[in-house]
C-alpha cells in the first residue's frame, strides 16, 4: 500500500490535471496514470472543484474589484502629479 494517494495534493498541482482532461479531452486513464492514481480519485477531485466553484469565482470578483480599485488610485495619483 502506498499511503496517501494524491488526496493531499494541493489544487494547483490538481488543476492542471483536470484542465487537460476537460480541455484537451484527454481520457481519465491516462492522466490517473501519469499520476499513479485510481480513476476515483480524479473523479473526486472534479467532483471537489465543482462543488466549490462558487467560492473560487467569489474570490475572483473580489480580486477583479481590488484591481479596478487600484487603478482608480494610480489614475488619481498621475493626475494629481500632472496638476503640480
Amino acid at each position: 500500500m502506498r499511503g496517501k494517494r494524491g488526496s493531499s495534493a494541493p489544487g494547483k498541482r490538481k488543476s492542471p490535471f483536470l484542465r487537460r482532461h476537460w480541455l484537451e479531452q484527454e481520457l481519465v486513464s491516462k492522466l490517473c496514470d501519469e499520476l499513479g492514481l485510481p480513476p476515483t480519485v480524479f473523479y473526486r477531485w472534479q467532483k471537489e472543484f465543482f462543488e466549490n466553484g462558487a467560492a473560487a469565482l467569489q474570490a475572483k470578483a473580489r480580486t477583479h474589484h481590488q484591481a479596478g480599485q487600484e487603478r482608480i488610485e494610480y489614475s488619481r495619483s498621475k493626475e494629481n502629479a500632472s496638476d503640480r
